[in-house]
């Protein structure tokens, strides 16, 4: 999606491809956040909850212990993505739900 703008922090990017480098959060609906510990987004995804939470906003963040970036499809039987599967729809009933 960013070709060879990524990873560049200097690079004019869309904040919808890239939400974490937008200026102002503010504003953004409910998000939830969640990365493996092994993972190389985890920090800047624990930022990205950080500055929606600074801005007053909602955000739900979970990190994995022992996960690693698309645990979930490369280890879709493993008891981690099964908590997270049964972590995201309750995050999504809770939040969907009036």
């Amino acid at each position: 999606l960013l070709g060879e703008r990524a990873g560049d922090p200097d690079a004019d990017v869309p904040c919808h491809a890239a939400p974490a480098r937008a200026a102002d959060l503010s504003g953004l609906p409910p998000a939830f956040i969640e990365a493996g510990a092994a993972e190389l987004f985890r920090d800047e995804d624990v930022a990205y909850a950080t500055r929606i939470w600074a801005a007053g906003g909602q955000a739900e963040l979970h990190i994995w212990n022992g996960a690693f970036h698309g645990f979930d499809i490369f280890a879709p039987d493993h008891e981690i993505t099964h908590a997270a599967l049964a972590t995201r729809l309750s995050w999504l009933h809770r939040t969907l739900t009036p």
